[in-house]
């Protein structure tokens, strides 16, 4: 089984394409328009996160320490009478050259059990924009879907990051293997959950040729695979054998 290796110049490269993106189709839309993914927000709302978002990234990421920062992430608001792309613009260009200048290795905090390194802070700042540009593309109703490798990559982060830290948004009584399969680019993934836990079984030993006995199945694009876990599309668009209601054991949004 394949083991994903991303890099720095990986995150970037992605960062570098989604956070465009991002902007571009906010240009499409009014400020006040709601977010149909995101039921609360309106345009304005989703760019005071992502804005506010790389505002807390800049405070911290560059410390070269693995103590909390001060202060908590706040949730970031348009300050009135600023123009939201333009606000939002300039918080993206300030994070992407923080980020192109961090070193990967260098001592970073973060809140998971995840190594305290910058590289934590580039791939979910990676991540974050991706999850985010397809939510702004939603409301023009023009998505594209996220790049098959940065999608896989974005589903390992979930799988070995984001649910072992307890951000998981589903059920915690399901109990049984899933295979998880990104058909567009022969990777897969078997998942054992436990409650309240999981172990990603996927480790590149010689166990890989064993049986998992999966309890279900799904396959799909990686892209479907990640956006059907964070809440962006139902579980039909993937194809499914087995014990369905496993999978809200994944979902983190």
């Amino acid at each position: 089984m394949t083991k994903l290796h991303a890099t720095k110049d990986f995150w970037i490269g992605a960062l570098r394409a989604e956070g465009p993106a991002f902007g571009a189709a906010l240009t499409e839309q009014a400020p006040g328009a709601p977010v149909p993914t995101c039921p609360e927000w309106t345009v304005t709302d989703l760019i005071g996160h992502l804005g506010g978002f790389y505002d807390w990234i800049g405070t911290h990421v560059t410390r070269g320490v693995t103590t909390a920062p001060e202060h908590v992430r706040p949730e970031t608001t348009v300050p009135a009478g600023v123009d939201p792309r333009a606000w939002w613009e300039q918080r993206f260009a300030a994070v992407l050259a923080t980020l192109e200048g961090v070193e990967e290795d260098l001592p970073a905090w973060n809140p998971m059990p995840a190594p305290k390194k910058a590289a934590f802070w580039l791939r979910r700042a990676a991540h974050h924009t991706a999850i985010h540009r397809w939510d702004a593309q939603m409301t023009i109703g023009l998505t594209e879907p996220i790049e098959a490798k940065l999608a896989a990559d974005g589903i390992a982060e979930l799988l070995d990051t984001l649910l072992p830290a307890g951000r998981g948004a589903g059920p915690r009584d399901k109990y049984g293997v899933i295979h998880l399969v990104a058909s567009d680019l022969e990777h897969e993934w078997f998942v054992r959950l436990r409650g309240e836990g999981l172990a990603l079984l996927d480790t590149d030993t010689i166990l890989d040729s064993d049986d998992h006995h999966a309890r279900v199945l799904a396959t799909g694009p990686a892209s479907d695979l990640l956006l059907a876990f964070w809440g962006r599309i139902g579980f039909d668009s993937l194809e499914i054998t087995g014990e369905r209601s496993l999978l809200d054991g994944l979902r983190v949004g």
